[in-house]
C-alpha cells in the first residue's frame, strides 16, 4: 500500500520522505551554520527525489548531532537563522519539512523540540519532547503538550520525539487528539534497534494511526546512529524499512482516508474507542470512568511506584550532569509567531 514508495500517488495519499540524515559533529556556531544548509540542502534533494512528495522529515538531533551539548551559542530559537532558512527552504521547494532544533531556554537547560513546516514558509507545528531520555539526555522537560496540526491533503499529524515513542500513553494522546498519521524522530543506536521497532508497530496498532519514524545514520566518530526509517500501517504491518545508508531518504505514501475509515467501521480491536467505553456489549455505550491507578495518582501528584524507593538512576549523574536543584515549574511558555496554527488542547 506504500504505491511503489510514492511513485503511484493516489488521490487521498500523503507521501513522506524519512531521511536518514548523516549523523553531524556540531561544535562551534560555524559547525552549526554549515549543517543547517546541509539540511537545507536535502530539502532540495527531497523534491527533486521524488515529485510526489508532501512532506520531508529529518531526525531529532539533525543540527546538533549527538553531543549534548549545551552551549548557548549553539542553541536555536524559533525567530534564528536556522529555523528562517528551514522556512525558506520549504517554501522554495514546495514542500512541507519536519525538523529539530536544541532550543534555547532563558530559564534553564535547553529544550529539545520539532519543527513542522508547511510548504509556504509558515509554522503549523511546534512541539518540544516531554519525556528527554533520562539519564543521557539533559534537556527541559517540554511543557506545550503533544499538539497536532492540519498537514498535507487534509492529514492530521502528529510529532513525537524519540524516547517518547516508549510510552504507550504518548501515542494515544496523538490519536486522541485526532492524528492519522504520528511523526516519531529519533537519534537512537543500535541498542534500540528491537525496542524500535516493536514500539512503531505496536503504536500503529493499537491507536489505529500510521506511524513514520526515523533516526540519524552513520557514525560521529563516537556513536554510530541506525538510521532505519519505518513506515507502519494502523493495523501494525510495516509498509517500507529504512537501511543504514546515511542520508538515504526511506519513501512512502500513507492514507489518512483508510485510517478514519478503521477508526468508523472497525469493532472487534477498534482500540482507541473501546479504551474510553469498555464492555458496551454488556452496558450501554460501555463503563466510562478511569480505573487505572496509575492515571489517578499522576493527576492528584501522588504517582508512586511500589519500587520507587529501590531505583538508582535519579539524576543525570551517571552520564556526568550535575544534578539538578530546581524543582519543575513548567516555565515560561513561548511567544508563537502569528502564523502558527497548531491545534493545542
Amino acid at each position: 500500500m506504500s504505491g511503489l514508495g510514492g511513485l503511484n500517488k493516489s488521490p487521498q495519499g500523503v507521501v513522506l520522505g524519512l531521511v536518514q540524515l548523516q549523523n553531524p559533529i556540531v561544535v562551534t556556531p560555524d559547525d552549526l551554520a554549515a549543517q543547517t544548509r546541509r539540511v537545507v540542502e536535502l530539502v532540495g534533494k527531497a523534491r527533486r527525489n521524488l515529485p510526489t512528495m508532501d512532506l520531508v522529515v529529518f531526525p531529532e538531533y539533525a543540527l546538533h548531532g549527538l553531543s549534548m551539548d549545551t552551549n548557548p551559542e549553539i542553541m536555536c530559537r524559533l525567530d534564528g537563522p536556522e529555523v528562517i532558512a528551514f522556512q525558506t527552504a520549504c517554501r522554495d521547494n514546495q514542500i512541507w519539512g519536519c525538523f529539530s532544533i536544541m532550543e534555547y531556554n532563558f530559564h534553564g537547560n535547553p529544550y529539545n523540540s520539532g519543527l513542522i513546516i508547511d510548504d509556504h514558509g509558515e509554522l503549523k507545528l511546534y512541539y518540544r519532547k516531554l519525556h528527554p531520555w533520562v539519564p543521557v539526555e539533559p534537556w527541559e522537560p517540554g511543557n506545550l503538550g503533544i499538539p497536532v496540526c492540519e498537514g498535507p491533503n487534509g492529514s492530521t499529524i502528529a510529532l513525537i520525539i524519540c524516547h517518547d515513542g516508549m510510552f504507550p500513553e504518548m501515542a494515544r494522546e496523538c490519536a486522541y487528539k485526532g492524528a492519522e498519521i504520528m511523526i516519531r524522530t529519533a537519534g537512537y543506536t543500535a541498542p534500540i534497534r528491537h525496542a524500535w521497532q516493536i514500539t512503531n508497530q505496536a503504536n500503529a496498532f493499537c491507536n489505529l494511526m500510521d506511524t513514520a519514524s526515523v533516526c540519524l545514520c552513520g557514525s560521529d566518530g563516537t556513536f554510530d546512529s541506525m538510521g532505519e526509517g519505518m513506515f507502519v500501517r494502523f493495523d501494525g504491518t510495516p509498509i517500507a524499512m529504512g537501511s543504514h545508508r546515511p542520508d538515504e531518504i526511506i519513501t512512502a505514501e500513507l492514507r489518512p482516508d483508510l485510517v478514519r475509515e478503521a477508526r468508523r467501521h472497525w469493532g472487534v480491536e477498534n482500540n482507541p474507542y473501546q479504551f474510553g467505553h469498555r464492555g458496551y456489549v454488556a452496558v450501554k455505550g460501555g463503563a466510562q470512568d478511569c480505573p487505572y491507578t496509575y492515571m489517578q495518582d499522576l493527576v492528584n501528584g501522588h504517582y508512586h511506584l511500589p519500587w520507587e524507593a529501590e531505583v538508582i538512576h535519579t539524576d543525570g549523574t551517571s552520564c556526568g550532569f550535575p544534578s539538578p536543584t530546581r524543582l519543575y515549574r513548567g516555565e515560561e511558555l513561548p511567544i508563537l509567531p502569528s502564523s502558527q496554527t497548531t491545534k493545542q488542547s
